[in-house]
Order: structure tokens, then sequence, then C-alpha cells
């Protein structure tokens, strides 16, 4: 069974946020739940048998639909995290197209001299 990196957090409890939902939206089951935050029904499931972290996304749509901030719904789950690291992997541009930027970037540079000179040439003066 895999496990997100939240759920090793001792006071994590989606199961606390679903039920505080289910009561505040007079809603009898998940089933009801799961139409809506327009989910499929498995996604509750799989967040309520810790296999899938409540996301972004749903956490948003939680907010709108409830009108709760989304500092307090985090709460309500247990996430008391403060600060979000992504991986250093995340947001690097892949080693192609670094190659091909740097090029790209050479290439720019190297034309630009030559523009300048051709300008200086044409004597582009205010008569």
């Amino acid at each position: 069974m895999a496990h997100h990196a939240l759920s090793s957090q001792e006071s994590y409890n989606p199961n606390h946020l679903l039920d505080i939902l289910l009561g505040k939206m007079q809603l009898k089951n998940d089933a009801a739940l799961s139409r809506m935050l327009e989910v499929a029904p498995p996604v509750i499931s799989k967040i309520r048998h810790h296999r899938l972290p409540v996301g972004a996304s749903l956490l948003i749509r939680m907010h709108e639909v409830t009108g709760m901030s989304i500092r307090d719904l985090r709460d309500l789950m247990g996430d008391r995290r403060t600060k979000y690291r992504l991986s250093d992997a995340q947001g690097r541009p892949k080693p192609e197209e670094k190659a091909a930027k740097e090029a790209a970037a050479q290439a720019a540079q190297q034309a630009q001299p030559q523009d300048q000179s051709d300008a200086a040439k044409s004597g582009n003066y205010a008569h």
C-alpha cells in the first residue's frame, strides 16, 4: 500500500476533515460528499484509507463549497505544516532544454554586436 509523506505525521487525519464536511453540508454519506465536491466517489474512499492525500485542487474545491478558509480545512485534517518544499528536480529545465537555451542565447549574443555596428554605419541621425 502506497503512503504519502504527510501520512507519516501522527496528527494527520483526513477522516476528521471529511466528517466535519459531511456535518457542515448536512450530507448523509461519502457519495453525497463526492457529488458536492464534484469528484469521483473512489477519490473520497482513497483519502479515507490514506491511499491518496487531499490535494490542492480538492482543498480549493472544499473552500469554494463550504466557505471555510484553506488554513481551517488543513487544520481540521491535522496538516500543521507551514512550509512546502519542492524537490530540487522540480522546475529545473531538462538538460536538452538547457542546452538549446544556451545555444539560442549565444547565437543572439553573437548577432547583437554586428547589428549595433550596422546601425552606426547607416548614420541614423535625426536631422
